[in-house]
């Protein structure tokens, strides 16, 4: 018995060890995938920048804007949802608390709403509960370039303009630091600005071609493009920030439970040495 005892003691700590070996490795991987995230994101994160700002000084700068993507043009019957997931698993709670935020805000909407969802992860869940699935886009977030954002954007775009939807909003993961990320939702349409008082007049220094409007209608589908793609860029940083968290964890827990194991093979090793050492001399004393 303490024989068999001690080959299955054997048997799990090589099994741990394995298991160690693999999450580490997936640490290691995620850490420098999350270096890389890191840097596309800063950089994603300074185009956003002008972009906005460029629109922000039109919306101030004139006393007439367009007002077709602008907050309050229209009363907001159907809603779209963008879902950013992950399409791996093995990241914690990242996706869960993604789609559990998506979920929330859809139980919430008494109209029946279109789900865009970028991610198998968020794909898999809503087709499970019977939502409907406008698109589903199947890529890892993090291989998707800026130049395919436009295939999401754009029949989005277009539904807005032809009144299938009334609002917009965006739900991925935000990136706080490498140790905390959280969920958050942007309404990208209607477009909210609010004017800036302290922002100068430009009117009578910069002038627009061919038109005010052509060049803010021109903007804002850019906005919602690198939007999407910002908040894929972010919800891929953030996913493997969640996965090395994950892989680190996990890589301590497989430590614990090898330290625990080797602690019990020595207990019983050394169990069965002294039952040895008692039969012997046992043995020796009904021989005399």
């Amino acid at each position: 018995m303490a024989a068999n005892g001690i080959k299955e003691i054997k048997r799990r700590i090589k099994s741990v060890k394995s298991t160690e070996h693999i999450t580490n490795a997936m640490k290691l991987v995620s850490a420098a995938k999350l270096r890389r995230a890191k840097a596309i994101f800063e950089r994603t994160n300074q185009y956003f920048g002008f972009v906005t700002e460029s629109i922000e000084e039109i919306f101030n700068s004139n006393a007439e804007v367009p007002v077709d993507y602008l907050e309050g043009n229209r009363e907001v019957n159907t809603s779209c949802y963008i879902v950013v997931t992950s399409s791996r698993g093995l990241c914690g709670s990242f996706n869960a608390n993604v789609i559990k935020e998506a979920s929330n805000m859809i139980d919430c909407d008494p109209e029946e709403p279109v789900i865009v969802a970028v991610g198998t992860k968020g794909r898999d869940f809503f087709l499970k509960k019977g939502y409907r699935i406008e698109e589903a886009y199947m890529r890892p977030p993090e291989s998707i370039a800026f130049i395919e954002t436009q295939e999401i954007s754009k029949p989005i775009i277009e539904m807005y303009n032809n009144k299938e939807i009334d609002e917009v909003v965006l739900v991925y993961t935000s990136f706080v630091s490498s140790m905390e990320q959280k969920v958050k939702a942007v309404t990208l349409l209607p477009f909210a600005i609010k004017k800036n008082p302290l922002m100068p007049k430009l009117a009578k220094q910069v002038e627009y071609e061919p038109s005010v409007d052509e060049v803010f209608n021109y903007l804002v589908p850019k906005y919602v493009e690198i939007m999407i793609y910002r908040a894929i860029v972010e919800s891929a940083t953030c996913e493997h920030a969640a996965r090395r968290m994950a892989m680190d964890s996990a890589t301590d827990n497989a430590r614990e439970m090898i330290a625990d194991l080797t602690l019990n093979f020595n207990r019983a090793r050394q169990s069965a040495i002294t039952q040895e050492i008692s039969e012997i001399v046992g043995g020796s004393e009904a021989l005399k």
